[in-house]
Formats: C-alpha cells, structure tokens, sequence
C-alpha cells in the first residue's frame, strides 16, 4: 500500500514517512555477501532520489525518514541537533523503578555515557503482529517500555535496556522529532509536508 498525504510542491523537497518491517535494510542495496537476498527499502519505496534520514537496525521496525533534502537529512540524524525519537520496547525481566531511573538518568556504554531518556512502562501497544513471532519464556515476564532518547548511536536503545538488566524483545521506533507512524501500516509509506525551517 503507497499513498501520499501532504505532498510537497516541487523543488521544495521531499519527506517519506516509513514504517519499516523487520528484516528489511535500511538501505536500497544488500551490500552484504554475494547472492544475498534480503529486503531493502527499494522492495517498497520506488522513489528517486530520496535516502534515509538515519538508519533503523534490521531487527527493528517502525519509523524511517526518507528525504531528498541534505540538510534536512544532515539534521534529522547527526546527534548534535538533539531531536527526539520514541521507541517502543518490549523488554524480558521486571522493569523496576530502579531500572527505570538508571535509563532517566543515563548509563555508560562502551563507547561512553548516554543522554537521560524518558523512559516508563506502559501496556501493550495495539501493534501489527511481528513476522517472525517474538520468542517468549513463559517462566519470564515481559513489559513494554515507552523510551524517548536525544541520540541515535547504533543500536543505543537496545544496549541501554540490556546494561539495566533487560534485554529487548521487540522494538519498534514511534516517532522522530513531530513524525510519527500514527496510520501507517506496515511496509507502506506517506509522503509529509516538509518542516518550516530544515
């Protein structure tokens, strides 16, 4: 399913808006070994001239930004402009409010330590089903987290949750500073209007 919302007039740029399965690149080719046939993004957006704003891991899923716009793309993903991204993470283990504050507050990673998050349990998510299924032990519980983080390191929420004793399940990126997946399903994309000032 494509559909465009908020087309940008032409010469002024383009933002996509797409909420990425698991097990697809962000990348429109599979640098990896030679035969390799993984997804990528040019499996579902056939758009020239637009690139990722940032990545989003192959294991995860949810919100990428595409644009044709440098700028725009310089902004959304060097860390220094500090816009905020929201994951939702399922995680395996008790979230205690002891976990919880030391995500607040930040933790040291091995490349060094991270800005707070805004972190907090929240219920389960009305989310499409993951292809394949998330592995479940039934001796341990899990708990969905909403976490709001200034940064983008490689795989930086994921290694924030393990460090507090919580490995994650399933993550699924929400939004990236005022976008959001709110409506789009799977695999598909919409076209937004491009912010004021990039």
């Amino acid at each position: 399913m494509r559909k465009a919302r908020a087309q940008a007039p032409r010469g002024q740029g383009r933002v996509i808006l797409f909420n990425k399965p698991y097990g697809v690149l962000s990348q429109f080719t599979d640098r990896g070994t030679a035969g390799s046939t993984r997804a990528t993004l040019s499996d579902h957006i056939d758009l020239p001239g637009v690139y990722p704003a940032g990545r989003l891991d192959r294991d995860s899923e949810g919100l990428l930004v595409l644009t044709d716009d440098g700028r725009l793309q310089a902004r959304i993903s060097d860390p220094k402009f500090k816009r905020p991204k929201t994951y939702l993470v399922q995680v395996e283990g008790a979230a205690s409010e002891e976990k919880l504050y030391a995500l607040r507050a930040g933790v040291t990673l091995k490349d060094g330590p991270t800005r707070p998050a805004q972190a907090e349990v929240i219920d389960q998510p009305d989310l499409w089903p993951r292809d394949p299924p998330v592995r479940f032990r039934k001796s341990v519980p899990d708990h969905w987290l909403r976490i709001t983080i200034s940064e983008g390191r490689n795989r930086q929420v994921r290694r924030m949750t393990a460090h507090v004793g919580l490995p994650c399940l399933r993550l699924v990126r929400w939004s990236v500073g005022d976008w959001s997946l709110d409506g789009i399903a799977p695999g598909a994309w919409v076209e937004a209007a491009m912010p004021s000032q990039t």
